[in-house]
């Protein structure tokens, strides 16, 4: 017992700061934290220490914060973050809008890089009848701090807001769209690495607005850094238009903010829906990790969430701290993740409710456990 605890204290530690949030934020937070640890207890090398902090709408409406005091210090102290899901339909500000803690923590951590893995899976819904679309796999990155959440209601930026007229600001900046550009070429840099296509392509709206003119300039520039990568370019209604017609070309996509929310949420609807939709959002400094769906309040606690997207998001952040830290241990415990998805979806032995079969949250974990102590082949990352 001696040895087992010295053994457990020598290895290094990360401190994850836990918001489990609202509805099925609970839910699934859980099973991918359970998942992740699971796997760290497979590759060994490395000890989660996960911090809870109480926020969201329910937290909102106890005590009228939406974070606990002291919250977004703890969560900035963290080495990554990790967030179930915020919101409930019936608790919101007097002007309409819903209560977003999150979006206050992408502005005060500068997560301006927010990923968006989107693969296809054997035996997971197709929304296209083309073979093809078997083959996707792709990554949406999405500025986000910027663009037009620059004036969502949390930060209060709205120039103009009265009876009569209400004006949003998009915001676009050389420091940040630079660092966001910089970030999706190294991106299909290390999928083209492991095998990949290696392009980014630039979605915007430079034909109509100066700010998206001067996105695409920026990543003109950019890409002279990266010669081994190939470009391409797409306006944004056409990128979703190519989305239905032909995802299995794209690599590494690169957006604003807004563009990239609703195109991601599309990709999603691809390969099964926003139960597989996972998110990493990095800065310079911090990271944070969710599933891009929302809480479901009408499923919340009765085993019906499918948490594949939170056990996504919980292997981009294994990896997120592997390379932050050199830790290779965190990396090889995300890849035994992605590995047990794989396996398990290969061999029809994950089945979630939200594509009709017959497991709810629990059996999904449950199973993804036995295949992960079991010794799931690792799958490399993308």
């Amino acid at each position: 017992m001696t040895d087992r605890r010295t053994a457990a204290m020598s290895v290094p530690h990360y401190r994850v700061s836990v918001i489990k949030g609202d509805g099925i934020g609970v839910d699934v937070a859980e099973s991918a934290l359970a998942v992740a640890e699971a796997a760290q207890r497979r590759v060994g090398g490395f000890a989660l220490d996960l911090r809870p902090i109480r926020a969201g709408a329910r937290y909102f409406a106890e005590t009228g914060r939406d974070v606990e005091p002291g919250g977004e210090e703890a969560a900035g102290e963290a080495d990554a973050i990790f967030l179930g899901a915020i919101g409930w339909p019936e608790i919101r500000h007097p002007d309409g809008t819903e209560i977003a803690p999150h979006l206050r923590l992408r502005e005060r951590f500068q997560l301006y890089a927010g990923v968006r893995p989107v693969r296809a899976y054997p035996n997971a819904p197709r929304r296209l009848a083309d073979p093809r679309a078997a083959n996707i796999d792709l990554v949406i990155v999405r500025e986000s701090t910027e663009g037009l959440f620059y004036s969502a209601a949390v930060h209060g930026r709205s120039p103009v807001v009265t009876d009569d007229e209400v004006q949003d600001v998009l915001r676009i900046t050389r420091p940040t769209t630079e660092k966001l550009h910089d970030f999706a070429f190294g991106l299909a840099r290390k999928r083209k690495a492991r095998g990949g296509v290696g392009r980014v392509t630039c979605v915007d709206k430079a034909n109509v607005f100066n700010s998206m003119a001067f996105f695409r300039r920026i990543f003109d520039e950019r890409r002279a850094d990266f010669p081994d990568i190939e470009v391409s370019y797409n306006y944004v209604d056409a990128q979703a238009l190519d989305l239905v017609r032909r995802p299995w070309e794209f690599d590494v996509m690169v957006t604003e903010n807004m563009f990239g929310d609703i195109l991601s949420d599309l990709a999603g609807g691809l390969v099964g829906g926003m139960g597989m939709a996972a998110c990493g959002e990095i800065g310079e400094a911090h990271g944070l990790f969710q599933p891009a769906h929302g809480s479901a309040p009408d499923i919340a606690g009765r085993d019906m969430a499918n948490p594949m997207a939170a056990i996504l998001s919980a292997a981009l952040m294994l990896d997120y701290l592997g390379e932050k830290s050199g830790n290779r241990s965190l990396a090889a415990a995300a890849a035994v993740i992605d590995g047990a998805i794989l396996d398990g979806f290969t061999a029809n032995e994950l089945r979630p409710m939200e594509f009709g079969g017959n497991m709810g949250t629990r059996d999904v974990t449950r199973r993804l456990i036995e295949r992960i102590e079991a010794g799931p082949r690792a799958a490399a990352r993308g």
